[in-house]
């Protein structure tokens, strides 16, 4: 495509050689440029990209969008923007002819609940009969690929690359987990989404965001600029929660704004999507759903009270598209799991075990308050807190582990390039227990609450197993479906559900022992 083709919506500065030549690609990591390609000067969260343009030469590229200061070798054709970042994502659009055009995009937008509302949106919409392609935290997956995921969102001209990909594969609907990071790098301000859904905003990214408002701003953005911004010949609809609070905020501070038809849920507040009535169990879920005033008896496998509300999302957003009330039904009951959220990975006999990806102190709180509502011995929790981010929710993760586990075992994450034991200090000065000095503490002790500090993860979860009974439930939390650990820059294989399964049958031995 010809570069002044590919520059369509773009009002650049200045221009410093020919726009009529044709462009072989387009790069904004240097390494991967060749002859022809374009390369744009992003700035990174650890690296600027206007540094890498001396490199992106050198590999072949004979164009560059940038926004500092310039002078391109004979050959070359520079062209100066105010945001070369905001450019990529137009770029993007343009280089693959604006492949969200013809799709319908769904994206799901929160702090908690967005890989569980894409797995149930994935189930209901293919009961429906649609084609459907998921970009996620887990991985991104269409057609029986699957791919692993860098980022929860990918960066702006890669989300144009999959989604052209994804409708050339002929798929029908695309479910899209939009990060607070995607929103405020404009990762996807040039796809066009026919609807997308608020779950709800706790604490989280503040290493990043800095504030709660400024991380609301981020989320809010794609309400009030992203979703009106699509502009497709049907209406754009938004799903908002009404039980949360900073769902009452979208809503009085975008309005209808939004699009033509705005649909709310909860379980608590007014809703026009709620539930009537409801059994939670470890077995998972029975509920008479209210779609808009009619009855729909629903059965899922997933667990508690937060998976009602993510259940309810899913049914707002089906609803929204027109699906019927049967296909609904049958999508949510056809979903046996979603990896690493309130997965289950012992068998009968057993004591229950649970892997989560629960890494804030609110789903953390709420994973654990369900759990106990089913307990008839005592709640165990392994869990720690990631290095190299929001330092604040350490203690606060601490409260939410003491407030409802009989003991906890504060361990490793993934410390990334911090010390771990630094992690774990902060994180004990939010714990509301007795500290047990030595492993055989909390037998010396079965009616107290106390926790155990182990950093080696591994040795954690088989600690905590080792202790339990068969009555105890034992919640994993922080990593969910993640199979590494990152210590210091490297990832390490590491799965909490093959650890956790390994030491059930150590456990299991150990009973047919005794």
């Amino acid at each position: 495509m010809q570069l002044s083709l590919l520059m369509r919506g773009i009002d650049p500065l200045e221009i410093t050689g020919r726009t009529d030549v044709e462009v072989a690609s387009v790069c904004y990591d240097s390494r991967q440029c060749r002859e022809g390609s374009l390369f744009v000067a992003i700035s990174g969260l650890k690296a600027d990209g206007h540094d890498f343009i001396a490199d992106a030469l050198t590999h072949g590229a004979g164009f560059i969008i940038h926004e500092g200061e310039f002078h391109p070798p004979a050959g070359v054709t520079a062209v100066r923007v105010r945001d070369s970042r905001r450019c990529l994502g137009i770029l993007g659009k343009n280089f693959f002819n604006d492949p969200s055009a013809g799709i319908c995009l769904i994206a799901v937008v929160g702090t908690n609940g967005k890989t569980t509302v894409t797995y149930l949106l994935e189930s209901i919409l293919r009961t429906a009969g649609f084609t459907v392609g998921v970009l996620g935290t887990v991985n991104y997956r269409y057609g029986g690929k699957t791919l692993p995921a860098p980022n929860t969102t990918p960066e702006s001209f890669e989300m144009q690359k999959i989604i052209r990909e994804m409708s050339d594969h002929g798929i029908t609907h695309i479910v899209a987990e939009v990060s607070s990071h995607a929103l405020d790098l404009k990762r996807v301000d040039d796809c066009a989404f026919d609807l997308g859904i608020f779950t709800n905003l706790t604490q989280d990214h503040l290493d990043y965001h800095r504030t709660m408002d400024n991380y609301f701003q981020a989320k809010k953005r794609f309400f009030s600029e992203v979703l009106p911004a699509g502009r497709k010949n049907r209406p754009q609809r938004t799903i908002v929660n009404a039980d949360d609070p900073w769902g009452q905020r979208i809503l009085h501070e975008v309005g209808q704004a939004v699009g033509s038809e705005r649909l709310t849920y909860g379980i608590e507040s007014p809703s026009d999507i709620t539930a009537s009535s409801f059994h939670l169990s470890l077995d998972g879920i029975k509920a008479t759903l209210l779609l808009s005033g009619e009855r729909l008896s629903v059965s899922s496998h997933l667990m508690g009270r937060f998976n009602l509300s993510n259940i309810l999302a899913a049914a707002a957003a089906s609803f929204a598209l027109g699906i019927t009330g049967r296909c609904i039904r049958d999508g949510i009951a056809a979903l046996i799991h979603v990896p690493g959220r309130m997965e289950k990975v012992n068998t009968a006999g057993q004591p229950a075990v649970f892997v989560d990806y629960a890494h804030t102190d609110d789903a953390l709180r709420r994973v654990l308050q369900n759990l106990s509502t089913f307990r008839t011995g005592r709640i165990i929790t392994v869990f720690g807190c990631g290095g190299d981010r929001d330092r604040g929710k350490r203690p606060l993760m601490g409260e939410a582990a003491s407030a409802y586990s009989d003991l906890a075992i504060v361990t490793s994450d993934n410390p990334r390039t911090e010390d771990p034991l630094s992690i774990i200090r902060e994180i004990e000065t939010g714990l509301r227990m007795v500290k047990y000095t030595e492993a055989g503490d909390p037998a010396r002790h079965p009616a107290g609450r106390g926790y155990l500090v182990i950093p080696d993860r591994k040795e954690a979860i088989a600690a905590a197993i080792g202790m339990a009974d068969a009555k105890d439930i034992v919640l994993i939390a922080g990593k969910g479906h993640e199979d590494y650990q990152i210590i210091g820059t490297k990832r390490f294989p590491f799965d909490d559900r093959v650890i956790a399964r390994e030491e059930l049958t150590r456990w299991q031995v150990g009973r047919k022992r005794s």
